[in-house]
């Protein structure tokens, strides 16, 4: 499903996606401009990609109204791989998925913070489907609390930013600092379709958008076709070393892995994008 950068996602001890889709084949379209659906067996192919969790907390994953949404609730509980950020209840959506690798456990999370139609009709409810609205952040935050309990390694999935922009604004890195205050290990992101900046908040390490990757599909924004792979080591519950695989998406919407001139190139805009975000160098 996601070519041969499947590689570098199967060496990882866990590799996390954002899933930019409702999962249904029915349900009637909302009131937006672009819709997005796969069926179920989607899951399955990133599995076999290499894909170990999936974000679902994005402004896409209800696309196809409240049949569509009972369709992805269901989806969800898939066995294979984990979804995170939609649940039928907010308790659901914002539950962390914990795994182990190397005796240590490691606790993801994944919430929105786009203001747009998703968030404003389909955000999770005490008694109601939905994403995990990072709108206000008192729930997110007292996710991350709850989840540092259970494992000293957290990392958070944020769907946020504006599109086309390659500065992270003033709601992501107040979010970015509450979250790393409440003892998130990474903070991370999508949604500009555009790469922005990356580093280290203190000890905290935050992406703030790691652009498109298996997108078929056009974007009007500058480089919206520069990608890549981060990879984090973690040792003893800090990040040690990011690195970084760049890609580039050709015309069939797959992130394929560059190597020489262009891999420079996309590395060192990725690299270039870090002043405006105030984070500091990461360890490499």
């Amino acid at each position: 499903a996601l070519g041969p950068i499947s590689t570098t996602l199967a060496q990882a001890d866990f590799a996390m996606v954002n899933f930019e889709s409702a999962i249904t084949e029915r349900g009637a379209p909302e009131e937006k401009l672009y819709h997005f659906r796969a069926p179920a067996s989607a899951l399955s192919e990133l599995g076999r990609a290499g894909v170990d969790v999936v974000s679902m907390a994005n402004n896409h994953a209800v696309d196809y109204g409240p049949d569509g949404l009972a369709d992805s609730v269901a989806a969800a509980k898939n066995p294979a791989v984990p979804v995170i950020g939609l649940g039928a209840d907010a308790a659901a959506a914002f539950k962390p998925w914990i795994a182990e690798a190397n005796g240590v456990k490691v606790a993801f999370l994944a919430a929105s913070q786009v203001q747009d139609l998703t968030n404003a009709k389909y955000a999770a409810g005490p008694s109601k489907p939905g994403i995990a609205s990072a709108l206000t952040s008192d729930r997110l935050v007292k996710a991350v609390k709850d989840a540092k309990k259970q494992a000293p390694v957290v990392v958070v999935y944020l769907h946020w930013g504006n599109e086309g922009d390659t500065c992270p604004d003033s709601r992501q890195t107040g979010l970015a600092k509450q979250l790393a205050q409440a003892g998130a290990t990474a903070v991370v992101g999508t949604h500009a379709h555009v790469m922005q900046g990356a580093g280290m908040l203190g000890g905290t390490y935050v992406a703030y958008g790691f652009g498109n990757f298996l997108w078929y599909g056009t974007s009007p924004y500058p480089n919206s076709d520069d990608t890549g792979v981060t990879t984090l080591t973690i040792t003893n519950g800090k990040v040690v070393k990011e690195a970084f695989t760049p890609a580039l998406v050709d015309a069939r919407g797959v992130p394929m892995p560059q190597q020489g001139a262009e891999s420079a190139r996309i590395t060192g805009r990725r690299d270039s994008l870090r002043p405006c975000t105030g984070l500091a160098a990461p360890p490499r």
